[in-house]
């Protein structure tokens, strides 16, 4: 009788609790609920963004300080050019053209509407002179040219153009053209974009050399004989903001005003993007208040002085011990106002690795804390490689040290 009290005593005893757990659960989660939606009015209230679709990254991290409808797809315009220049800097970079080299425009080319630098049938400029056209002027007469130099066709080029957009992560994205000028099914979001500046800009800083030209002129020599013709900038922040670094504009009757804005400060690198403003003012002034946020939030950490590494032991190598390197910076991006003097490390090596090793293998890292937290990692790689030793090399090892 007492077992059979005792049963339903803990029976009833569980109830209870479950009546009272279950809705401290509830509450807990409805608590998380109203964190995030404070948080997020809070970020609404700081920065006000009314153009449909925008984003804003820092770069060197890729971290998403602020979004809006970022992955809706719409028409790019004129931005669709920071692919077709990330593409011809890869030419550039593997050595199939030089800045030097000069690109004749076709028929084709030349029948361009839209921005233009009005290049005609059979006249040629510099690779060089075809870049400053397209990130100064956006022209898409020079966007056809060069693809065409490169590719063979524009159609090839925009191949090179969706392969490099895969490669990059942008899974929302489609290119028909190498311009932006609008067509069916021609589609890409704010945070494709982010992604394909950031890989422009880091990358390529060259670039910046290009978007920051303000005004200047080309000249152009046809059976007509030498003009001269004006660019002027499509990036009005390149004069109004302080902190401009570039990059590129685009506005069609389908797209609307957009823009890719680039800005430094004090080692912070952010990417504003903006789809579909309602005119270039707008454009621009969301930009710029995405960039004031970002810069208004963020600190940039990075490690300046790593520890020195000694050479690690190697069982069953050719080499009894190799060299130690470091496998790039570490940065961190803060946006809470902590104190990242505050920062530790830790540096976590193996006492010896097994033969064989090749250059590059991780041998370790470097792990980074702030308040106790763990931040992120550095690996340590290894910065030379030694095959397997086999019993020459032992024999060899044995005659070295009786001769010694």
């Amino acid at each position: 009788m007492k077992r059979v009290l005792a049963i339903i005593l803990s029976i009833l005893l569980s109830i209870q609790m479950a009546n009272v757990i279950l809705p401290l659960e509830a509450a807990a989660e409805e608590n998380q609920e109203e964190i995030q939606e404070t948080q997020e009015r809070e970020t609404a209230a700081e920065i006000e963004v009314s153009a449909p679709s925008a984003i804003l990254m820092e770069a060197s991290t890729g971290q998403i300080l602020f979004e809006k409808d970022a992955d809706t797809q719409r028409p790019p315009a004129s931005v669709t050019k920071i692919m077709t220049m990330l593409v011809i800097f890869d030419a550039l970079e593997q050595g199939k053209i030089t800045l030097e080299d000069e690109v004749t425009t076709s028929e084709y080319a030349a029948s361009m509407g839209g921005s233009q630098v009005f290049l005609e049938p059979g006249e040629s400029q510099t690779v060089d002179t075809m870049l400053k056209c397209i990130s100064v002027a956006s022209a898409n007469d020079a966007c056809v040219a060069m693809a065409e130099y490169i590719a063979g066709s524009e159609e090839a080029f925009v191949n090179m153009m969706n392969q490099r957009a895969k490669e990059l992560g942008m899974d929302n994205t489609h290119f028909v053209n190498c311009n932006g000028l609008d067509t069916d099914g021609h589609l890409t979001t704010a945070k494709d974009i982010a992604l394909m500046s950031k890989e422009l800009i880091e990358r390529y800083p060259k670039i910046h050399e290009y978007a920051m030209i303000w005004m200047d002129t080309i000249t152009h020599t046809t059976k007509k004989g030498t003009s001269e013709f004006g660019l002027t900038n499509t990036n009005k922040l390149v004069r109004q903001y302080q902190y401009a670094t570039g990059l590129k504009t685009g506005s069609t009757n389908g797209a609307k005003f957009c823009v890719s804005a680039t800005a430094e400060k004090d080692g912070v690198e952010l990417i504003a993007v903006i789809m579909a403003a309602e005119n270039s003012k707008q454009r621009f002034r969301d930009a710029s208040a995405l960039l004031n946020y970002g810069f208004g939030k963020c600190q940039v950490y990075e490690d300046q002085e790593k520890p020195k590494l000694e050479k690690i032991a190697v069982e069953g190598g050719v080499k009894e011990e190799i060299s130690c390197a470091y496998d790039g910076t570490f940065r961190y991006l803060d946006t809470s106002g902590a104190n990242l003097s505050e920062i530790t490390k830790t540096l976590k090596m193996k006492d010896k690795i097994k033969a064989p090793v090749k250059k590059g293998d991780k041998v370790g890292e470097l792990v980074y804390e702030l308040n106790g937290k763990e931040i992120g990692t550095l690996n340590i790689v290894a910065g030379e490689g030694t095959e397997k030793a086999g019993f020459l090399d032992y024999m060899k090892k044995v005659l070295e040290k009786a001769g010694a």
